[in-house]
């Protein structure tokens, strides 16, 4: 049997290679116990050299942080722009869509440019006013309490409006995507809208950049398997593709 600083070693090195790891995988390699390995992913942990999660451990942070709009307008910002212009491609002429927050979607909405009529339904302020100016575009803002770290509202007061209208896509941003938790966003009351529309779309299609993957927000939407289409960047593992594929879901790389 290998002693802890080796067992230490091959976990370091594993999660370097992958990404992420299980315990019940590490269990089996190394032939010990659940609990031992619990507790070397704790030791390691306290070392600053992974994050725990339930029932494993990863490489990066899993943990998102509400940051600003203005600021989270500039991280991975090529690879939004050309999430967001392919996703305008989806969009139909004469189709009514629900556009949610996020600077992801907002990058969307820059590459929006329909011949015929479109209907937008949003919650983000700073995709309304991207939109309103183009006259085949017939913007919906939803009401509610403005968040000045989205320029987007949340909360209940969008209620009525959603259980009134039936759309063909959803074009969400998230704050993270774990297979296991699914999507999430740094607010609770965020999360609550974002479900709103997902009952009232078609559709789901959520662009994210690779970056998102693997992270969990305060306020869960939905599980991984409501969505449709997932639009990304190459930065996404092999592996997470194939357990979407896996699932039905529909992966688009740029």
């Amino acid at each position: 049997m290998i002693n802890i600083a080796e067992r230490h070693q091959y976990i370091l090195n594993k999660i370097q290679i992958n990404g992420s790891l299980d315990v019940q995988s590490l269990c089996k390699e190394l032939n010990v116990s659940s609990v031992t390995i619990r507790k070397d992913l704790k030791l390691l942990e306290d070392k600053n050299l992974l994050f725990r999660t339930h029932g494993g451990a990863t490489l990066n942070n899993p943990y998102t942080v509400d940051k600003p709009v203005n600021e989270k307008e500039h991280l991975q910002s090529a690879e939004k722009m050309r999430i967001g212009a392919l996703g305008a491609e989806l969009v139909e002429d004469n189709d009514s869509i629900i556009i949610a927050s996020g600077t992801t979607v907002l990058a969307l909405a820059r590459c929006i440019k329909p011949k015929g009529m479109l209907t937008v339904i949003t919650s983000a302020l700073n995709v309304a006013l991207e939109l309103v100016h183009n006259s085949n575009i017939e913007v919906i803002q939803l009401g509610g309490l403005l968040r000045k770290t989205s320029s987007s509202v949340a909360g209940p007061y969008s209620d009525n409006v959603l259980k009134n209208v039936f759309c063909s896509k959803l074009f969400l941003g998230v704050d993270g995507i774990d297979l296991e938790f699914g999507l999430t966003t740094t607010n609770a009351s965020e999360a609550y809208l974002n479900r709103q529309m997902i009952d009232s779309s078609q559709k789901i299609i959520v662009l994210a950049d690779s970056t998102k993957f693997g992270k969990r927000g305060f306020g869960r939407i939905c599980g991984i398997e409501e969505v449709d289409h997932i639009i990304t960047d190459s930065g996404i593992s092999n592996h997470t593709i194939n357990a979407l594929k896996d699932l039905g879901i529909k992966v688009s790389i740029i």
